[in-house]
C-alpha cells in the first residue's frame, strides 16, 4: 500500500489516512469501527481493489485510533463523524464517492449523508452496528456497572483479550445520534453484508439499517459461518464481489 499520511483538522488535531487517487472522479470510502485502525486487512483490500479498478480510495483513523493523535476516551460519534466529514471534504472534495462501513464505521457511514447525500453514489455496510453503544452496552450493563460509569465517568470492559475504556460521555453522545428512525431518502445500491455467527452484532441491525433507506435498491447478504469481523480471505472475496455490482451501476 501507499504510504500513510496525516492530516491536520484542528490545532491539536492530526488524522492518519490513507489515499490513491485516479483521473476518474469516483472514490471507494472506508470507514473502520470502533477502537480499529487502517491496518487491517479490509482497508487493504479496498485500496487494492480501487487501484485495480482506477477508482480513488480513502481510508482514515478516527481520533484516539490507530496513529490518530488524541485520546480515544475523548471521543465519541459526533466529534468522530466530524472528523470524517472534514476529511473526506479536504481529501475527496467534489468527487462522488461509495462509502464501506465497518462495524461502528456503518454507523459513522448513515451521518455522513446529511453533509454529502448528492456525492454518496453507493453504501456497503458490513457488520453494521449503529446504536450499539445504547442496545449492545449500556441495556446490558448491570446496575452496578451503570452507577460505577456514572460516578466515574468511565468502566473498563473487558472482550477476549481486549480492554475497552467506555466513558459516559461517550454512551450519552450515541443517543443524540440515534438513526435507526430516520429515513434517509435517496436513490443508490445499498447493500448490508452480516456474518451469520457474528457473536457481537446481531444480523437485525442490518435489517434495521436497510429499512432506513426507503426509495433505494437494497440488499441483505447473510455469510454463512461468517463472524464480526469477516476478514477472511475467502469473505473479503465475497464482500469486494458485492462492491463490484455497486462500482458497476454507477460507472
Amino acid at each position: 500500500m501507499n504510504k500513510f499520511k496525516y492530516l491536520k483538522i484542528s490545532k491539536t488535531k492530526k488524522i492518519r489516512y490513507l489515499t490513491n487517487y485516479f483521473k476518474k472522479n469516483l472514490y471507494i470510502v472506508f470507514l473502520h469501527g470502533f477502537m480499529s485502525d487502517i491496518e487491517g486487512e479490509k482497508p487493504k483490500t479496498f485500496f487494492k481493489y480501487a487501484k485495480k479498478n482506477k477508482l480513488g480510495f480513502l481510508a482514515l483513523e478516527y481520533s484516539g485510533h490507530g496513529k490518530s493523535t488524541g485520546k480515544f476516551i475523548n471521543g465519541n460519534i459526533s466529534k468522530w463523524s466530524k472528523e470524517i466529514k472534514i476529511t473526506i471534504k479536504k481529501i475527496i472534495k467534489k468527487n462522488s464517492f461509495i462509502l464501506v462501513g465497518s462495524s461502528m464505521g456503518a454507523w459513522l457511514s448513515l451521518n455522513q449523508f446529511k453533509e454529502y447525500k448528492k456525492q454518496i453514489k453507493g453504501f456497503l455496510g458490513i457488520g453494521s452496528a449503529p446504536e450499539f453503544l445504547e442496545n449492545l452496552m449500556w441495556k446490558k450493563f448491570t446496575k452496578k456497572m451503570k452507577k460505577e460509569i456514572i460516578k466515574n465517568g468511565i468502566i473498563n470492559l473487558k472482550h477476549g483479550n481486549y480492554e475497552y475504556p467506555i466513558t459516559y460521555q461517550l454512551i450519552k453522545d450515541g443517543r443524540k445520534n440515534k438513526i435507526f428512525k430516520k429515513k434517509i431518502n435517496t436513490r443508490i445500491n445499498v447493500t448490508m453484508i452480516h456474518g451469520s455467527k457474528d457473536e457481537v452484532v446481531p444480523t437485525s441491525y442490518s435489517r434495521k439499517v436497510l429499512r432506513i433507506f426507503p426509495k433505494s435498491k437494497k440488499k441483505l447478504i447473510i455469510l454463512k459461518n461468517g463472524d464480526h469481523s469477516l476478514s477472511s480471505k475467502n469473505k473479503l472475496k465475497k464482500i469486494s464481489y458485492e462492491l463490484d455490482k455497486i462500482v458497476s451501476n454507477i460507472t
